[in-house]
């Protein structure tokens, strides 16, 4: 019969003079070898046994579990370092092998710990418990949680929402439930969200009850739009538009929340078919529109801050809710404000008069240039018709040319007295931001508005132009315009005149474009001075035919009937 494994071993460890043994010691020592042999058998590897702590030395902890030898343990892998144990402690150790090369027991607290704590998240599992946990590192998809083994909750399982800053979360704790385990891969996967998603079922039907207009309710923010706040109000979400946050401005609803604030809102409206639930936050608080005519009466002087500055004006900030805008027009007596950002900024404080007030609209409009001395006042005393003065040229135009006289004053210097000759643009005579000498023509007060004349500071030439043009004096002449009654003709020194189509030549003329062209030299002679109108009406025909001064006058006549009948 073959020794068993027992048997070789015990007959290895005696001497050789031991070997001849008697009858009684074989026999106990076939006893002992039963003893151990049912011990082996009734213990297999992979299984959870008890053993007891005979000694504790060097951070090891020596554990007889049944076997011929004992099993070592580290204490780093007993609850605190094995701080409280002591010699005669029963222990569970998991058997990883029966022996080793050496021929000890094989033994480990840890696996013992989580195969035990693995049979009770089972156990967890199927009865659908709720679990705790804390949030340990972030993972692909999701994050990875210590519920006493590592387990994954994914991203779309964390929250109601999805989370972008899973980072945040680290160190939270959360509560959950496991939704799925794998053994042999040892995999545990979380949710958090079937809670939540449970909590706002159960808290949905109590919100209903609530969600009457008028009623104060309170909720959570969840989410931040450009436009609003969605607040989960407890199984329902209510939208708080930007409009009613607050009384004052809001340019983004992040200057007043952030996701997870508690806050105390109004039910404005439900419609229980769409289950939309709008809420107000403003009609919290009184309306500081109600009595507004008692705190800013119109011409009431106000101090305020400038929360906005657009093409057209600036909004300014009398008190929280109330905002009064000073158009640009209001802003200086000056004309030539091209944007208020030239003269305020952001948060500037600001005086200003109140000029209208709109309860109904909630529209206060007010004015800057008030507070300072209108300077149309005394326009008429300061530039009185017929004065000369010194301005700056601040535009030029088709019509003509505006001149700053000083701050808040401009006037007018209409191309036609700009000059005594005849001027087709103001830029031929003048330059922007030039110095310039005018005289005051005319004066409108009521719309703020000054003539002024170059021209004027200088006589008139027409006084001398009717002595040396007279009638029937011959002139050279150039065509510098044509037009269907006939061309126009520059000679002298600067001077036009009018040949009318009758006066072009001596027979019919039904195209001045056939006989004349721009650029032509021509000799014609003078048949009218107007100085009334500065006009000079010439004539070729009476130069061709040489007509004398008699013949010209009754000329003139026709040609003056003819327009006429024209």
């Amino acid at each position: 019969m073959a020794k068993s494994k027992t048997t070789i071993l015990f007959e290895d460890e005696l001497d050789a003079d031991e070997k001849e043994i008697s009858p009684e010691d074989k026999a106990a020592w076939e006893e002992m070898e039963k003893y151990f042999s049912e011990s082996l058998n009734q213990f297999k590897e992979g299984q959870i046994i008890q053993g007891t702590v005979i000694e504790i030395s060097k951070g090891i902890a020596t554990i007889d579990v049944g076997f011929k030898s004992e099993g070592t343990v580290h204490l780093y892998e007993f609850p605190e370092n094995g701080k409280d144990m002591s010699v005669g402690d029963k222990v569970e150790v998991f058997l990883d092998r029966m022996e080793d090369n050496d021929g000890n027991v094989v033994l480990s607290k840890e696996k013992a710990n989580k195969i035990k704590l693995w049979d009770e998240l089972v156990t967890k599992h199927e009865t659908n418990e709720i679990i705790e946990g804390t949030v340990i590192a972030k993972a692909k998809g999701g994050l990875t949680v210590d519920i006493g083994l590592k387990a994954f909750l994914p991203g779309s399982q964390i929250d109601l929402r999805p989370i972008r800053n899973l980072e945040k979360l680290l160190g939270e704790v959360f509560q959950m439930r496991i939704i799925k385990m794998n053994k042999q891969r040892g995999n545990i996967v979380l949710s958090r969200r079937a809670l939540l998603e449970e909590e706002r079922l159960n808290s949905r039907s109590d919100t209903l009850q609530q969600l009457e207009e008028g009623n104060h309710i309170s909720g959570v923010v969840k989410n931040i739009t450009e436009y609003g706040v969605f607040i989960d109000l407890g199984g329902i979400d209510g939208l708080l538009h930007i409009t009613d946050m607050s009384w004052g401005r809001v340019n983004h609803p992040s200057e007043m929340f952030s996701i997870g604030d508690k806050v105390n809102v109004m039910v404005l409206k439900f419609d229980k078919e769409k289950e939309r639930v709008s809420l107000g936050l403003k009609q919290i608080t009184p309306d500081p529109w109600v009595d507004v005519e008692k705190k800013y009466p119109i011409t009431t002087r106000i101090k305020g801050k400038v929360v906005s500055i657009t093409d057209y004006g600036i909004f300014v900030e009398l008190e929280k809710g109330i905002e009064g805008l000073v158009h640009i027009s209001e802003m200086s007596w000056s004309r030539h404000v091209k944007h208020p950002s030239k003269i305020v900024s952001i948060r500037d404080e600001i005086e200003a008069l109140v000029l209208t007030l709109d309860k109904e609209k909630k529209r206060i409009s007010l004015g800057m240039k008030q507070m300072e001395p209108n300077p149309w006042e005394a326009i008429e005393k300061k530039y009185p018709p017929g004065s000369e003065v010194n301005g700056t040229i601040r535009n030029l135009t088709d019509f003509g040319a505006f001149i700053e006289l000083e701050d808040g004053v401009d006037g007018l210097i209409h191309i036609s007295d700009l000059s005594w000759k005849k001027i087709k643009h103001p830029s031929e005579v003048l330059k922007k931001k030039d110095a310039i000498k005018t005289v005051v023509l005319n004066i409108d007060k009521e719309n703020c508005r000054i003539s002024l004349g170059v021209k004027q500071l200088q006589p008139d030439p027409w006084d001398d132009i009717a002595k040396t043009y007279s009638i029937g004096m011959e002139v050279d002449a150039t065509v510098i315009k044509t037009t269907g009654f006939g061309p126009f003709a520059e000679f002298g020194d600067g001077l036009e005149g009018l040949i009318h189509i009758s006066q072009l030549s001596s027979e019919k003329v039904s195209d001045p474009d056939q006989v004349v062209k721009i650029g032509d030299k021509v000799k014609a002679k003078v048949i009218k001075v107007d100085t009334n109108s500065k006009k000079i009406a010439l004539s070729i025909k009476a130069f061709e035919e040489n007509l004398d001064l008699k013949a010209i006058e009754l000329e003139q006549a026709e040609v003056e009937n003819f327009k006429e009948n024209e």
